[in-house]
């Protein structure tokens, strides 16, 4: 299956990067220039020959410049042409309406609505094929000499009998081709939705059209903010304060995946999400405090590495509070999953009243780590608009649960086993 993806992505190009009307017209044309070039060689009558060799070139050319060129906006109307005339010469060589040339209009008329990519353009071709086939017919019957009949009815038949039967194939490969497409640009379109909003979320999105909001009992919100990144972002080019946060997000991002977390948003140079939800669990608070130590660990190393270089470090603060939240989606146009609530207040809260390279936890989630994570007692401070909180750091992993080597990674795994297991 890989090797046929990518080959379908250099005859025609990736999915991913390519628009679906762009990769329809690559398919069409190669396979017009391919059928036309090889039908060139069948051919009996030297006009025959000469049109199908001439507009087999001229839709290879097409296909070169949309599939490497890029061009395939200004396309549309030269391709449209080139099968308009190749089909009304064939048709004056093919006894017109008594030889099944014409149906071959049909096919082009599909492509080029599927091509359209508007109600104007698609208006525009249905008239200029309506014109065509009027004139094809206004020929047939005013000046029947022009076109080229058959010797036998034995000949119109199989000749009639064939073009119907090939144009049947050819339209169940382009609708093959087509409903192909069409998955893919679904996939690529789920494949962004779920980018934004977790799939429960999304999938429900698809049903009803909205999201009806959730009320969480009890959840785990997290925060983390780089230290002095105002000064930090006045020493680089804009290139490289996108290109380090970037860098960091993405790492987070994992971690935040591995450890069952939410990603909410980013704000700045601020990162937040959360545990226990859209799906409810009874470990989002030691989840959040996992995925809070691999964070510390990797902005750290990445401090050794900028200090090697002779760059200033990224400190960063982590806060982290446990609580009732709501959660669900808002906005219609450019909508976001997103979190409302005292603990998300709380939350934020304990990312500024902490200290940098430190995770600093609310009493409340202290309640629901302590028996796993070695916590120390901060006392209680004074937060913006919250008032007196007490606060804890939370020093690691306890030794019972540290399992291996020390590998944060590890046994941040053994106890989320562990934890399982207790559950279960």
């Amino acid at each position: 299956m890989n090797t046929l993806y990518r080959w379908q992505a250099f005859l025609i190009g990736d999915p991913r990067h390519y628009l679906l009307e762009h990769r329809l017209l690559n398919t069409i044309s190669l396979i017009n220039s391919v059928t036309n070039l090889v039908g060139s060689a069948l051919q009996s009558s030297t006009l025959l020959l000469v049109l199908h060799l001439v507009t087999g070139i001229l839709f290879l050319a097409c296909y070169y410049s949309s599939r490497f060129e890029g061009a395939y906006r200004q396309l549309y109307w030269p391709f449209v042409g080139i099968t308009a005339i190749f089909l009304f010469l064939n048709s004056l060589e093919n006894a017109g309406f008594r030889g099944g040339a014409h149906y071959y209009f049909l096919v082009a008329y599909v492509i080029a609505v599927i091509l359209s990519n508007r109600w104007q353009r698609t208006v525009a071709v249905t008239i200029f094929f309506i014109l065509v086939v009027a004139t094809l017919g206004v020929i047939q019957f005013q000046a029947p000499k022009m076109m080229k009949d058959y010797e036998s009815d034995l000949q119109r038949f199989s000749d009639v009998g064939s073009n119907f039967l090939f144009v049947l194939i050819f339209l169940g490969v382009l609708v093959t081709i087509l409903a192909q497409n069409l998955n893919q640009e679904r996939s690529k379109s789920d494949r962004l939705l779920l980018n934004i909003l977790p799939n429960s979320v999304a999938e429900e999105l698809k049903r009803k059209e909205r999201v009806k909001p959730m009320v969480y009992e009890c959840a785990t919100v997290l925060f983390t903010d780089f230290v002095g990144f105002t000064k930090l972002a006045e020493k680089m080019t804009a290139e490289e304060l996108v290109a380090e946060l970037d860098n960091s997000f993405r790492a987070f991002d994992e971690i935040a995946r591995r450890h069952n977390l939410e990603k909410i948003k980013t704000i700045g140079d601020a990162y937040m999400a959360a545990g226990g939800l859209p799906t409810p669990n009874e470990t989002h608070a030691v989840d959040c405090v996992l995925a809070a130590l691999e964070f510390q660990a990797y902005i750290e190393s990445e401090q050794i590495r900028r200090n090697a270089l002779g760059l200033s470090g990224w400190p960063i603060r982590i806060g982290i509070h446990s609580g009732p939240l709501v959660a669900g989606v808002i906005g219609q146009e450019k909508f976001s999953y997103d979190v409302w609530g005292d603990t998300v207040n709380t939350a934020s809260r304990m990312e500024s009243s902490g200290v940098p390279g430190r995770i600093n936890i609310s009493h409340d989630t202290y309640e629901l780590v302590k028996d796993y994570f070695e916590c120390e007692y901060r006392g209680a401070i004074t937060a913006k608009n919250k008032g007196e909180i007490e606060m804890y750091f939370v020093n690691g992993i306890k030794p019972e649960f540290a399992k291996d080597t020390g590998n944060l990674g590890t046994q941040g795994r053994f106890l989320e086993l562990y934890l399982k297991s207790e559950a279960g």
